[in-house]
């Protein structure tokens, strides 16, 4: 029932469609952008419910997980960010990736919802650590579309790599164009 409520909503209300598919894989990361409105979450949501046998994690800033909301988002497969201070958080995450047989998350590289010209590197280098390939998605709030790219290891340098993923999010316009990828 609540996936054919959530494609109707994400389908005939909201008008979305997909380009690609989510892998067959035990282990990845997924990267979105571009990230511009808490609206990315809720089409997200929705994606996630009518995809089957697909239920990524995210990660969050800390402060959205206290009471009383805090539950609803660990629930929804949340997991807090300090990130105020230096924590360890690509260790963390690799660790998670390593000790689990499964394990998808996603991270939003420009680490909030407004224009930030430097990205955060976290989502390379837990790739890297951990070894796990990375899919590209692209949410396009004008054409109303997800688009999943093929999984990738990265080959690259961290500044190589940066450039070239803001190159190819910058074809997609978020819910506010002014603080997508430039």
């Amino acid at each position: 029932m609540i996936k054919k409520i959530s494609r109707w909503i994400f389908e005939d209300i909201w008008g979305w469609s997909v380009s690609g598919s989510m892998p067959k894989l035990p282990k990845y990361l997924l990267v979105v952008a571009p990230h511009t409105s808490n609206w990315d979450f809720l089409v997200g949501l929705l994606y996630r419910a009518i995809t089957d046998d697909f239920n990524p994690k995210y990660v969050g800033k800390k402060e959205l997980f206290v009471w009383p909301i805090g539950y609803l988002f660990r629930a929804l497969g949340g997991y807090p960010v300090e990130r105020s201070k230096n924590t360890n958080f690509v260790d963390t995450m690799v660790s998670v990736y390593n000790s689990n047989e499964e394990f998808i998350t996603t991270i939003t590289p420009e680490g909030t919802r407004k224009f930030n010209e430097k990205w955060k590197t976290g989502f390379y280098y837990i790739a890297k650590k951990a070894n796990i390939p990375v899919v590209k998605i692209g949410f396009d709030f004008k054409k109303k579309i997800i688009e999943i790219n093929k999984p990738e290891y990265i080959t690259k340098g961290v500044d190589e790599t940066i450039k070239a993923y803001k190159n190819y999010f910058k074809q997609f316009e978020g819910k506010n164009p002014m603080d997508g990828v430039r």
